[in-house]
């Protein structure tokens, strides 16, 4: 899978997924750091990217706009520590992968992954 890390996180989470044989890339790497999270958004949908982030705002966005792209995985109450979020990242990604590939917001915290496909109506 391909995905965008967003500035919320550390390079290093792009980094391992890299090294597990994933397409990622940190927005510092393409110096899009400074980006809104609009920007960020087209860029993946664009280059068919999963975006991943702890910013609530990408799936506030994506439910105002109904949109069906990207998937966006955030992160939510989750470790802190970039080599923990890759591991968790990676241990989960087989069976959330359809998911994203159709299209969803999947929120992982402590205790558990929800998953909501888009687009998502607004309430």
């Amino acid at each position: 899978m391909r995905f965008l890390v967003d500035n919320q996180l550390s390079p290093q989470v792009a980094r391992q997924l890299v090294e597990a044989g994933h397409g990622a890339l940190h927005v510092r790497e393409i110096n899009f750091q400074r980006a809104s999270d609009a920007e960020i958004l087209v860029l993946a949908a664009r280059e068919n990217r999963v975006v991943i982030s702890a910013d609530t705002d990408f799936g506030a966005l994506l439910v105002l706009r109904q949109e069906t792209a990207p998937s966006v995985i955030l992160l939510r109450r989750c470790p802190h520590v970039p080599a923990e979020q890759a591991a968790l990242l990676l241990l989960n990604l087989p069976a959330i992968e359809p998911d994203l590939i159709h299209g969803c917001i999947a929120v992982f915290d402590a205790e558990r992954i929800r998953i909501r496909t888009l687009p998502i109506s607004p309430a």
